[in-house]
């Protein structure tokens, strides 16, 4: 298959886009599939063709005002227009469309190519948090008019899917993330990582993520004062400064990949995750796979992650009371945190990445089968 992928962010930048993105690639080259990469220019990385099917084509951006490391690409529909004809793929993905996914969009209409749309990122929502909710309404007529031309959009979870359907955008489908099971496991908990964070004996309570505004890190100033307990902030972002005077007995890390984050991961009592706007959360997903119970907020995607009272504990949005509550209630409980632990290593076994990424070549596949179909009517 020759698949176009266009994406909104790439690396270096390391998030939750471009880490499913990562994975897909790896999928599609071990199936022997020809990869066009669109995305954003950034700093010391240039246009590159791998040898191994995929090409990496860069566009001009500029960084967002006070976030250098978030590019938006400039330009007009033209030149994605000409590198898409030029490549003639199959199919077009769009990774969280939204400014280059939009023009991207427009180009593969253009050329009658199908294209599948993945909805990853709650841009109106972010926009909210940053003090722009004026601006919620427009996003969201963005998201709508991207989505409803796509031949196929998929969500990371119920309530995205839902959230999307409630704005009238049809032919949407349910497309999960996968988890490395060997990586993340429990048998990565490291004797010397938790003697350097927690010298005296403390119990770990963990969050894995960007340090920025839509992750609500903040609000782990709820946790504060429980007994024999250290909080380890794993990953790095714009408000890591104001975050470290906020919880100033903290321990944080920066930012983790690779081994280091598996071991991280599993070395932690439990991981919280306070944020409300994740339409997946693949952080739960690992901190599963580790063996960790997790305590989340009960909205988005953590909804479909965490069985509450079973793998972990859902609370109530804004009540950070039933956060700590439910903290307490498994750092207090050394059998309760281990029974929650091993249910949420259980639950996750069947979420591989390669029986992932074979449900979404799936998708590219009715995608194009449908596409054909309207053309021929």
């Amino acid at each position: 298959m020759r698949i176009a992928i266009v994406a909104e962010t790439y690396l270096p930048l390391v998030n939750g886009v471009t880490h499913s993105l990562q994975r897909v690639l790896e999928h599609l080259v071990r199936r022997g599939d020809e990869v066009l990469v669109i995305a954003p220019s950034a700093v010391g990385a240039n246009d590159l063709d791998t040898g191994d099917g995929v090409r990496v084509v860069r566009l001009p951006s500029v960084s967002v005002a006070g976030y250098s490391d978030i590019r938006l690409a400039v330009g007009g529909v033209s030149r994605v227009r000409r590198l898409l004809a030029d490549f003639a793929p199959d199919v077009v993905h769009l990774a969280s469309p939204f400014e280059l996914g939009r023009r991207a969009m427009r180009a593969a209409d253009q050329l009658d190519i199908p294209t599948v749309a993945v909805y990853q990122t709650d841009v109106p929502g972010y926009l909210g948090k940053y003090g722009l909710a004026f601006l919620e309404a427009w996003a969201w007529q963005r998201v709508i008019a991207i989505h409803q031309c796509a031949t196929r959009t998929l969500a990371p979870s119920l309530s995205a899917a839902r959230q999307l359907e409630l704005h009238g955008i049809p032919r949407v489908e349910l497309w999960g993330r996968g988890v490395d099971t060997t990586r993340f496991h429990p048998g990565k908990r490291s004797a010397a990582f938790r003697a350097e964070v927690a010298p005296n004996g403390e119990l770990l309570i963990g969050y894995v993520g960007r340090l920025a505004v839509e992750k609500q890190v903040e609000d782990l100033a709820a946790l504060a004062g429980i007994g024999d307990t250290r909080l380890v902030i794993v990953g790095d972002g714009p408000e890591r400064e104001t975050l470290e005077a906020l919880l100033p007995e903290a321990y944080f890390t920066g930012l983790l990949g690779g081994e280091e984050l598996a071991i991280a991961l599993a070395t932690v009592d439990l991981l919280v995750h306070p944020g409300e706007l994740e339409t997946f959360c693949q952080t739960i997903q690992e901190a599963m796979a580790s063996g960790v119970p997790v305590v989340a907020t009960a909205r988005g995607g953590p909804v479909d992650l965490v069985d509450s009272s079973r793998t972990g504990w859902l609370h109530t949005p804004g009540d950070l009371g039933q956060l700590r509550r439910h903290v307490m209630d498994l750092i207090g409980d050394d059998a309760k945190r281990a029974a929650f632990g091993e249910a949420a290593f259980e639950s996750v076994q069947g979420r591989t990445w390669p029986v992932v990424c074979e449900l979404l070549i799936h998708h590219f596949e009715c995608a194009i089968t449908q596409h054909a179909l309207l053309l021929r009517r």
